[in-house]
């Protein structure tokens, strides 16, 4: 007779058990890999992420001299995969000065970019949103790289100026007023016919 000794069922681990992904069917793995980017090494699901560009981010794209700044604004857009409205951005001429120069939708960016010259230290062409930008004149731009005693100084300068201007102002109108107070003095004395 067989000794009778406990057996245990054999079990299967967990860590053996692979849990199968549900079998999906071609068109939906057509549909995935449609929806699914990689940029700069990042993937990118247009359903589920949105995707801004650092700023700074350098970006080439084909585009010709008869195209718009909307349509230039449309391209770049699609090529980052930005969802935003094209009508959020704008594209700058950002000087080295600090000069911030709106290309109107009437523009043509290349031709614009062609005017600058082709030494990109000089200027460049941003993508950035409308409410964050003000734009600066080349006459705010040129002070920008100034300290902070040499602006004191150009306002102290300025402030001068203004004061001898005011004087020069205040010295014509009070001479006009005393001519006119004279005249007024002759008409109301003169002789009174009747």
């Amino acid at each position: 007779q067989p000794e009778e000794t406990p057996q245990l069922m054999r079990t299967r681990s967990d860590v053996g058990v692979r849990r199968r992904g549900s079998a999906r069917t071609p068109s939906e793995q057509r549909r995935i890999r449609r929806h699914r980017f990689s940029i700069n090494g990042h993937f990118y699901n247009h359903k589920t992420s949105v995707f801004t560009p650092a700023y700074g981010s350098v970006t080439n794209v084909r585009i010709n001299s008869t195209m718009t700044t909307p349509q230039v604004l449309k391209l770049l857009l699609n090529k980052f995969k930005i969802e935003n409205s094209a009508e959020e951005f704008a594209l700058y001429i950002v000087h080295t000065s600090g000069e911030k120069q709106k290309l109107r939708a009437s523009d043509y960016p290349l031709i614009a970019r062609i005017l600058q010259g082709p030494c990109e230290q000089v200027s460049k062409v941003f993508l950035m949103e409308k409410d964050q930008v003000e734009e600066v004149t080349y006459d705010v731009a040129q002070y920008i790289k100034f300290e902070m005693p040499v602006l004191r100084s150009f306002i102290q300068k300025l402030e001068e100026e203004e004061d001898r201007e005011v004087k020069k102002l205040m010295r014509k109108y009070s001479i006009l007023r005393l001519m006119i107070e004279q005249r007024l003095e002759e008409i109301s004395e003169g002789p009174t016919a009747m």
